[in-house]
């Protein structure tokens, strides 16, 4: 695979975080209202998503947000479109803070079954991992959720993400595959276990060389994906905060050695609108340090 040899490296071996900032259309609410933006202050989807861009791009070109403790960060298809002061902002993100940038593909899930909500199907797959490539996007993301420790659920949410990082890796880009484990889960750690093993059977099916990434949610054992990240075909295991705060995150992140954190409301907890740079500089910074000295534990 002509992966970019520089963007390679940092992946499978530089020290921090990667940062999640791909929030779609579904939670782009959600994410506004913890900044301070509340539906009545935008009109329509293309405000709301002007208001999340300008969010996005002031935690991008904050002082902290560079490769010494920010090692990657995923994207939203908008985002990608756009640019920040000019520049496009995958080119802007590795060229000028030194951050490998990934694209999150997925199109959101469908409707639960036997305890998992699977991938909707991604239209034009192939136009828009052409499209990333153009961009100089290094890799993809795509989320499915498990609710319940259901074997047959499990194995099908596995199996359609490996399917779909077939597609990715053909296209010249590193798929982080990511079956998140609901964290309010009656039956959490036997999901796990199992998620574990199916896992394990399709990176053993990989060809030599076709690399992978793991997006997982922290395990109730620690260690358990230990086994995972030593695999050949694996790039990096990184950990989704999946709703835990950023102290609960990092604490749960700390004990699992081979896993480093791809956050999202954990890196923008405290963050707001109505703070001046200073304020918000200093607030996204304690963030990253919190996040980044888990990760390299």
């Amino acid at each position: 695979m002509g992966y970019d040899k520089a963007q390679l490296e940092q992946m499978n071996s530089g020290k921090g975080f990667i940062a999640a900032l791909d929030q779609s259309g579904g939670s782009t609410p959600k994410a506004l209202s913890l900044y301070g933006v509340e539906p009545s202050d935008y009109n329509g989807d293309a405000e709301m998503f002007k208001a999340v861009h300008d969010m996005r791009a002031r935690i991008i070109l904050a002082e902290d947000f560079t490769s010494d403790k920010v090692i990657g960060a995923i994207l939203f298809e908008r985002t990608m479109d756009d640019t920040i002061n000019g520049k496009p902002v995958a080119q802007l993100l590795w060229e000028d803070r030194g951050v490998v940038p990934f694209l999150k593909i997925d199109k959101g899930l469908e409707e639960t079954n036997n305890g998992v909500q699977m991938m909707k199907p991604i239209m034009e797959i192939d136009d828009l991992l052409a499209r990333a490539v153009k961009h100089g996007i290094f890799g993809t993301k795509e989320r499915s959720v498990i609710h319940k420790a259901n074997e047959n659920g499990i194995a099908a949410v596995v199996a359609q993400q490996f399917e779909l990082a077939k597609q990715v890796c053909a296209a010249g880009l590193v798929p982080i595959i990511e079956p998140e484990v609901d964290i309010n889960s009656d039956s959490k750690a036997e999901a796990e276990e199992i998620l574990r093993g199916e896992i394990e059977k399709r990176l053993n099916a990989l060809p030599e060389g076709e690399m992978v990434m793991l997006k997982l949610t922290i395990p109730e054992k620690a260690g358990l994906y230990d086994g995972l990240a030593g695999h050949a075909n694996v790039l990096r295991v990184v950990a989704l905060s999946g709703g835990y705060s950023t102290a609960e995150a990092c604490e749960r992140l700390g004990k699992n050695r081979t896993m480093i954190a791809s956050f999202s409301r954990a890196l923008t907890e405290g963050l707001n609108v109505k703070m001046t740079d200073a304020e918000f500089n200093e607030a996204l910074g304690q963030n990253i340090e919190k996040i980044y000295q888990a990760s390299i534990c």
